[in-house]
């Protein structure tokens, strides 16, 4: 790049006091968080991804320099929104992935729920449905909303996988039974308004990685890390 396309150190300095402003607009909207699923707080994750992303590129376009900064691959983010300006309708679309870790503390809870109907004649008696892993989360499905299962699931012997969350708009609601066959077939990326996204992976340390290897080499040198871009 020539002195001439190179950003100011102004402009440098500039781009630092917005990642410090994003910072404390970010903190105080998870102070204030609502819930788990809090807009303001997505909201704040995301400007102060932008002004992380600019003060880096920024960085290194003046100085050479890099930060420890990790920003979102563009191909990961949502196209822009092309959905109505003042939409009267919206859909929820909700993944949530779980893994059976506890099979037994399942099946105990199902039971507990087959005997506990009335139209049950003889409660010490364990039918095939929930005797069966596949049978008891019908039952278990069946007898709690969705998020109070997310909120108790260890206490059923459930382990919490990834999960997202998409709000999409539209100009009116669907009519009755029109999507029921294929709900999931027909959803716009272009249409979402919002989404949120949970996963381990968001989760991982790139420290822990170099950690495992001092763990495993006593004498031996790690190799450094190469920061080039």
């Amino acid at each position: 790049m020539s002195d001439a396309a190179q950003p100011t150190a102004a402009e440098v300095r500039a781009a630092a006091e917005a990642v410090k402003t994003a910072l404390d607009r970010h903190l105080a909207a998870v102070e204030r968080r609502s819930g788990e699923d809090d807009p303001a707080v997505y909201e704040a994750f995301n400007e102060l991804a932008v002004a992380a992303e600019s003060y880096d590129e920024l960085l290194y376009d003046r100085y050479d320099e890099v930060t420890p900064f990790e920003i979102p691959a563009a191909e990961d983010a949502l196209p822009p929104y092309t959905g109505p300006e003042e939409p009267s309708a919206l859909s929820v679309l909700i993944r949530r992935d779980y893994a059976v870790a506890e099979p037994q503390r399942l099946l105990a809870h199902a039971q507990r729920i087959e005997a506990a109907d009335d139209d049950i004649s003889d409660a010490s008696d364990t039918s095939d449905t929930s005797g069966t892993v596949h049978g008891a989360l019908g039952l278990l499905f069946g007898e709690y909303e969705p998020d109070e299962i997310a909120s108790r699931h260890k206490e059923f012997g459930l382990e919490e996988g990834d999960s997202t969350l998409w709000v999409t708009a539209s100009d009116e609601p669907a009519e009755p039974g029109e999507w029921l066959e294929a709900p999931f077939e027909e959803v716009d990326p272009a249409q979402v308004v919002c989404r949120f996204d949970v996963s381990a992976v968001f989760d991982e340390d790139p420290d822990d990685d170099v950690d495992d290897l001092d763990d495993g080499l006593e004498d031996e040198p790690v190799p450094a890390l190469d920061t080039d871009r």
